[in-house]
């Protein structure tokens, strides 16, 4: 017997552009009756205040649309997912915590898009730390949600390969395009999926990132620091030290051979530096305050020498 195909009225929770694709492929199947985001928000040199990119498509698209500042405790806001008629809600990268709450008030309760394969990875940046961490296997779960942080029951899983070059740039799209057929399945099914309890015994944490994460620690194996280059890209990225000032990696490749960590082995087609075990190619560098540039052309004009030694302590 084929399951109960459903069109049931959605809510859809989510504010960066990574979750655009989920929200239009819910509105090519279903009717969207509320898009929440965050609130707008300073961006740019001139930091002015510009709205988040679901918020911008919502507004494109005609769609009800709301931001508010806090969830918890707000009862205007409550009031607006109760009065939209919502039969379910979906969220995918919305940046707020859910009160226990609003969780109740559609009939469905809300279904999370998490770019993890639960338990691996609950928490603000599963892309980014599972290519920090050498993965080569990760993917897109739709849960059922509950008050804890992705602890929820597992509606759908499925699997998507790492390349070994690729960045957490480069995943995350694919991951996005997973999730967003994904949740039409789901939504499409609500009254034939069994949800599957996580085993909390398997679960690991994937922490916001922060600015200190970009600090490039040559005492580490070249492979480690590769990754963490991958996983990082975009922001908060990767720097060195040189001099007492930073100097961005824009981009790198692993090398093959060795020395001290923290070495400059060689700068002739790419500047070489050693790791705890092999080496890093740096191509692309930008120093502080400056445009970026090529890396041997960095060598060159800030005189840097093989065997120059590049700091190793915090700064």
């Amino acid at each position: 017997m084929k399951p109960t195909i459903m069109k049931p009225r959605v809510a859809f929770f989510g504010s960066p552009e990574f979750a655009l694709p989920v929200l239009m492929a819910i509105c090519d199947h279903f009717e969207v009756v509320l898009v929440v985001t965050q609130p707008d928000k300073p961006s740019g040199r001139g930091m002015k205040l510009g709205p988040p990119a679901v918020a911008a498509k919502a507004s494109e698209l005609g769609l009800k649309l709301s931001q508010p500042a806090k969830l918890k405790n707000n009862l205007e806001f409550a009031g607006v997912l109760r009065d939209s008629g919502a039969e379910v809600a979906v969220t995918c990268a919305y940046g707020k915590i859910l009160p226990a709450s609003l969780l109740e008030i559609p009939r469905y309760g809300f279904l999370n898009v998490h770019t993890s394969l639960l338990p691996k990875y609950r928490g603000a940046a599963p892309i980014q730390w599972a290519v920090i961490n050498g993965e080569t296997q990760t993917g897109v779960t739709v849960m059922q949600t509950d008050p804890g942080m992705d602890t929820g029951a597992i509606l759908l899983q499925e699997s998507l390969s790492i390349s070994p070059l690729e960045t957490a740039l480069e995943l995350a799209p694919r991951l996005s395009s997973l999730g967003a057929s994904m949740i039409v399945s789901a939504l499409t099914q609500l009254d034939s999926l069994t949800p599957m309890p996580q085993d909390n015994n398997f679960a690991t944490h994937a922490r916001m990132l922060e600015k200190e994460d970009a600090r490039i620690d040559w005492n580490l194996d070249a492979k480690i620091i590769f990754d963490r280059y991958r996983g990082l890209a975009g922001w908060p990225g990767s720097y060195f030290v040189f001099r007492g000032k930073r100097t961005k990696v824009i981009k790198m490749q692993l090398g093959r051979r060795s020395g001290r960590a923290g070495q400059v082995l060689e700068f002739e087609n790419v500047v070489t530096v050693a790791a705890k075990t092999g080496s890093l190619e740096l191509e692309t560098v930008q120093p502080e305050g400056k445009p970026k540039m090529n890396a041997v052309d960095w060598a060159r004009g800030y005189q840097v020498r093989t065997e120059t030694q590049l700091e190793m302590d915090a700064s």
